[in-house]
């Protein structure tokens, strides 16, 4: 009877590991890798790497390579990668949202989870069948131990997962102070991302919690899941890493920018309105607030101070109200009656579909056609216009 080495489950596992390693290689041959965010992700593909070898050789009895390999280094490497794939991800996150990201020394205390989780293998003689807990009898096993490590290992990938969910939804705020136009696939597409890995990783947690209490066949069927859920992510994370990740760092926001604490000025709140009333500077497409401070000749963080705490709103939402109104004008001009919605949107400083039908709907409360037949309708008619309908109706032949 053949005895196989590998099961289709642990054929993930080294699917997982091959491509995370191939992957980042490939990432390592790109241009793109002489920016930090290209060897943050090399960085966390290799640790992604580590954790599924490692947790196919811990557990497969078929394969050996070495008492001192398999009883040590091995559940050493694994506890080590699975405290590390939080920093790792995180910090990654950090450097395609955060403007002049660098690593500093501090951010070595990101290492302390694995070195303690190490540090207390080492000091309790933890081994690989302590971590698979198969203890002899007579044994002294430190059961609490290995159990806290296991708690560990779950946890703190986790609360990173966390983290930088929190830091892609902040960078997507502060893109709205900051822009007036922006696409929305980038930053989505990475926040989908990390939702992702947030979830993995709770499932992960949720099923070690499980595992106390179920069947080991259940447990091992819920794991098996998680398994399957990361060499997904992995692909999913590359691919965004190669179309999207250059175009977020294009919108990163300044850190620099943070609104005066002060109470702005009245005028620097009426110099704010004469450029958009009167000078009407929303006309003008990708607009951010850097421009607009340059315009006006005042600091971003006193028009920042202006437009959130005088108007109430972000600078997102302030330059696309008035492009709203504007638009809104020129739909009902006669004027303008032959141009189509495509013309007023661009004439209007929107310069994507999408965000102009979306702004539109939410202020006026209609898409732009119905709010252009609607108001042409209701619109008195002049007395040209009246005089031209009359001469045609009295030009028109009697019954």
């Amino acid at each position: 009877m053949k005895s196989y080495i590998f099961n289709i489950h642990d054929v993930v596992l080294l699917m997982t590991a091959a491509e995370s390693i191939l992957l980042a290689l490939l990432q390592a041959a790109m241009p793109a890798q002489t920016r930090l965010y290209g060897r943050l992700l090399s960085l966390f593909l290799v640790v992604i790497a580590t954790v599924a070898a490692a947790t196919l050789i811990l557990w497969n009895d078929q394969i050996y390579l070495g008492h001192t390999i398999d009883r040590y280094w091995i559940p050493y490497l694994l506890i080590f990668a699975l405290m590390l794939k939080g920093p790792a991800l995180f910090l990654y996150i950090a450097a395609i949202t955060r403007p002049r990201f660098t690593l500093k020394p501090t951010y070595l205390a990101h290492l302390a989870p694995g070195i303690v989780s190490v540090g207390v293998m080492a000091l309790f003689g933890i081994d690989g069948h302590d971590m698979r807990h198969i203890w002899t009898m007579g044994q002294n096993s430190p059961e609490a131990q290995v159990a806290l490590l296991w708690d560990a290992a779950k946890l703190v990938p986790l609360i990173y997962a966390l983290a930088a969910v929190i830091l892609v939804q902040r960078y997507f705020a502060k893109l709205k102070d900051e822009y007036s136009h922006f696409s929305n696939t980038e930053p989505r597409w990475l926040h989908i991302l990390t939702m992702g890995f947030l979830i993995s990783w709770a499932w992960s947690l949720v099923v070690h919690i499980i595992a106390k209490y179920a069947s080991e066949e259940t447990a091992d069927y819920l794991g098996i899941a998680d398994n399957y859920l990361t060499f997904i992510l992995i692909n999913a994370l590359f691919t965004y890493s190669l179309l999207y990740a250059h175009q977020l760092l294009s919108t990163r926001t300044e850190e620099t920018r943070a609104p005066s604490e002060a109470v702005p000025s009245d005028l620097a709140i009426e110099r704010v309105r004469q450029a958009m009333e009167e000078e009407k500077v929303f006309l003008r497409a990708n607009l951010n607030i850097e421009q607009f401070s340059s315009m006006i000749d005042y600091p971003v963080k006193d028009v920042s101070s202006v437009i959130n705490k005088h108007f109430g709103t972000n600078f997102f939402e302030f330059v696309n109200s008035y492009r709203v109104e504007e638009a809104k004008q020129l739909l009902t001009d006669p004027a303008h009656a032959d141009k189509t919605i495509l013309d007023i949107l661009l004439e209007s400083g929107f310069n994507s579909k999408s965000a102009f039908h979306r702004f539109f709907k939410r202020l006026a409360g209609m898409p732009p056609s119905e709010y252009r037949k609607q108001h042409s309708q209701a619109a008195p008619k002049s007395v040209d216009e009246r005089s031209v309908e009359k001469r045609s109706t009295d030009a028109l032949p009697t019954p």
